[in-house]
């Protein structure tokens, strides 16, 4: 085990990859906080492999992953909405709900991202005023999860959005209307 700590604190990214795809069946709490720790490795391929190595764990590691939602890291509490969407955590919707005020706009997107996986009805009025995000990626989200989820908005609300003049955007309000 001090050997699979001492890669992941300090190994090549070569090492630290080699060593998280063989981690998705770990409960040690030492090793699963090194492995959320590197949701905010520099390496995009490192935060890749901790990002499945959690996703695919079938321990249950819920309230790990949970409470570390709490993390300064904006890069761990994103990632991490979304790896317990990924796993259908349906327990972590309250904490994850929180996360779409964060004051980070990565963090909010990951986190509306997530409640509409998880398919979070009762997140309706938070997608609805995510509408209205400073950050577009944050609206892009809301509206996907808005159409995924079948919720029915204003014809007000939808020309608040359409001077987004976005294409991506443009192409989710044509989804929007169809429903």
């Amino acid at each position: 085990m001090k050997k699979i700590l001492k890669v992941l604190e300090s190994g090549s990214n070569e090492e630290k990859i080699r060593i998280l795809e063989t981690l998705d069946c770990t409960n040690n709490p030492e090793i699963l906080e090194k492995i959320i720790l590197k949701l905010d490795d520099d390496d995009i391929k490192v935060r890749g492999e901790a990002f499945s190595s959690l996703v695919l764990n079938e321990n249950k590691i819920s309230n790990f992953l949970i409470k570390s939602l709490n993390s300064a890291s904006k890069n761990i509490r994103g990632f991490l909405s979304l790896v317990l969407a990924n796993r259908n955590e349906i327990a972590a919707i309250p904490e994850i709900r929180k996360l779409a005020t964060d004051d980070r706009s990565m963090v909010r997107s990951c986190a509306i991202g997530a409640l509409g996986y998880l398919k979070d009805k009762g997140a309706k009025e938070i997608f609805l005023e995510s509408l209205l995000d400073s950050n577009l990626e944050v609206r892009k989200s809301a509206l996907q999860a808005i159409i995924d989820l079948n919720i029915k908005i204003s014809d007000d609300k939808i020309n608040e959005i359409v001077k987004d003049n976005d294409l991506e955007m443009e192409k989710l309000l044509s989804q929007l209307k169809k429903i």
